[in-house]
């Protein structure tokens, strides 16, 4: 554990507010926390219930806070939410060490719970967000109530082929290939592109949230650090593949003291349903949801079977 995961990091300051440009939707609050090297993007719900118990929601790589859009009010009755855009993603800015690692990421929201005063906290996460939060659950299980993971990138054996192409992003000089390559498509293209590698059905994806997802696409495209942000955060989970020993993974999974919910969706072409079986045997008290139809973000696609079976995690815990 490096000293930045200690307890007792400064207080939260507020920053600017963030670019007017992102989309907020009705009833949400976006606010910029400014920390020692780092400034964050979080997106909340106010008001929370009295003595709600707090939540934290992490999204995967090349997401953002939004990615919770559709889950967070179906749990505003029973949750304080916040849902934070990782350094380099959303409308966050760069981490100034440039640290894109998993363990760079998990600093990152240890520094935000530690200043916020908010822990223990019901911590989400999916894709890069999942192996975000294992590691923060298994090096500071003080910050953690629970653990939900939907499509965690947790090491694969065999990657699946449809998955080659984001593991390629972390060889170097590969973004700058792409750029090259992708030079002439448009933003709907890009965003089509990404919706059919992430949702089962890109078919449930409405006209309007399409049109967001575009006016989204165009904003990153414009950021001089996007590509940055995505090569170094794919080396980085590439890197955290390989570690062996008390820093692998696996091995932080199996540390993990907090009840689990373990989201996989059988049409999953990032993550593959196969390692579900190992998930569920590696955290010590986990339980799993399976989603016949769903992609790479269940949360996303199916908010309220998501929200259901996180709702029966808090039941069983004491709803605290």
């Amino acid at each position: 554990m490096s000293s930045t995961e200690l307890p007792g990091a400064p207080a939260v300051g507020r920053a600017a507010a963030p670019d007017p440009g992102v989309r907020v939707a009705e009833g949400e609050e976006l606010r910029s926390v400014a920390l020692p090297g780092l400034t964050l993007s979080v997106r909340a719900r106010p008001p929370a219930p009295a003595g709600a118990p707090p939540a934290l929601f992490v999204h995967g790589l090349g997401g953002s806070s939004q990615n919770w859009s559709a889950l967070m009010p179906l749990l505003q009755d029973v949750v304080d939410g916040e849902a934070v855009d990782l350094p380099g993603f959303g409308v966050s800015p760069p981490p100034e060490d440039g640290d894109y690692s998993v363990r760079g990421h998990a600093r990152s929201v240890v520094r935000f719970l530690d200043a916020s005063g908010r822990g223990p906290v019901h911590l989400v996460g999916n894709s890069l967000g999942g192996a975000v939060c294992t590691r923060v659950a298994a090096v500071r299980p003080d910050l953690v109530r629970t653990l939900t993971l939907v499509s965690p990138a947790l090491p694969e054996l065999r990657v699946q082929r449809t998955a080659v192409p984001t593991a390629l992003l972390a060889m170097p000089g590969t973004a700058r290939l792409l750029t090259r390559a992708t030079a002439g498509w448009s933003a709907e293209e890009r965003t089509r592109g990404v919706l059919a590698l992430c949702y089962g059905d890109p078919g449930r994806v409405t006209d309007e949230a399409l049109r967001d997802a575009v006016a989204e696409m165009e904003r990153r495209m414009g950021l001089p650090y996007f590509w940055e942000a995505m090569s170094r955060s794919a080396r980085g989970l590439v890197d955290a593949y390989t570690l062996g020993g008390q820093h692998g993974l696996w091995r932080q999974a199996e540390r993990v003291l907090a009840p689990t919910l373990l989201v996989y969706g059988r049409r999953d072409r990032l993550v593959s349903y196969r390692m579900a079986r190992k998930a569920t045997a590696a955290f010590r008290d986990s339980r799993l949801l399976t989603l016949p139809e769903a992609g790479h973000v269940a949360m996303m696609e199916y908010p309220e079977a998501v929200a259901q079976a996180v709702r029966g995690l808090l039941d069983d815990c004491g709803g605290s």
